[in-house]
């Protein structure tokens, strides 16, 4: 059995957070740092919040997440509050300056209604005038394309075990790309197959979701190194004021 907690183990493995090393990392660093009250939705292990507090935060952290093992590994930090749930459950009324969605969480939000009930509850823990912060895929970019066998991953897990992880995209429909994630043993044994739905938004329809939940934008960029958006684009990273 390739078990939940070992995927998310297997997450921090594949993708660890690091703000030294990484310019996308630092870029939400930057602005954890200097928020005093953080909510970051789609938390996933906690790692970046975890980092906020070994870095000296003192002020609220808060993790939200609907995956119980994910979770659990968030939890070994116990001075942050972790939560279950998504996004459009959020129920705080006003508590944050900061509202974060980080590693493309934001395209996890794939129909209308989901998208507009997630906005909405986004704005309403912000106080007047918090920050939203999330990047997404610049659809231009075509990313889904990479997500194929030839790709692999080959990674050894905190067990010992050597595992071949590995994508395939199930179809595009629209803005919508569908793929699972299989995990086995390098012989081809099959442990874990995962299946993902991801909304790849443009520019003009990301902005008119955004402005019909009451955020203005206050910057948009086209890499972590605050470019601006472009025709070469891989990513769309929105910071969105609440109005």
């Amino acid at each position: 059995m390739f078990s939940d907690a070992d995927a998310a183990e297997l997450y921090d493995l594949l993708n660890p957070w690091d703000a030294v090393r990484y310019p996308s990392d630092a870029f939400y660093n930057d602005l954890v740092m200097a928020a005093d009250a953080v909510l970051d939705v789609g938390c996933g292990t906690g790692s970046m919040l975890h980092q906020a507090r070994e870095c000296g935060h003192s002020g609220r952290l808060v993790g939200l997440d609907p995956d119980q093992a994910t979770l659990e590994r968030a939890r070994r930090r116990t001075d942050i509050e972790w939560v279950a749930g998504v996004a459009a459950e959020a129920a705080w009324n006003r508590e944050f300056d900061l509202v974060t969605m980080v590693s493309h969480a934001f395209q996890c939000l794939v129909g209308d209604d989901e998208l507009r009930a997630s906005l909405a509850a986004i704005r309403a823990v912000l106080r007047d005038g918090g920050l939203f912060a999330f990047e997404t895929r610049h659809p231009q970019a075509r990313a889904w394309e990479d997500w194929n066998p030839s790709n692999a991953s080959e990674v050894v897990d905190a067990a010992g075990r050597k595992l071949h992880v590995s994508h395939h995209v199930e179809s595009v429909s629209g803005d919508v790309v569908t793929f699972t994630e299989t995990t086995g043993d390098p012989d081809g044994t099959v442990l874990r197959v995962d299946r993902t739905s991801l909304r790849f938004l443009d520019v003009p329809t990301l902005g008119a979701f955004l402005a019909e939940a009451g955020f203005a934008i206050e910057a948009q960029y086209g890499d972590w190194h605050r470019g601006p958006v472009t025709d070469t684009s891989r990513e769309i990273i929105t910071l969105a004021r609440r109005i």
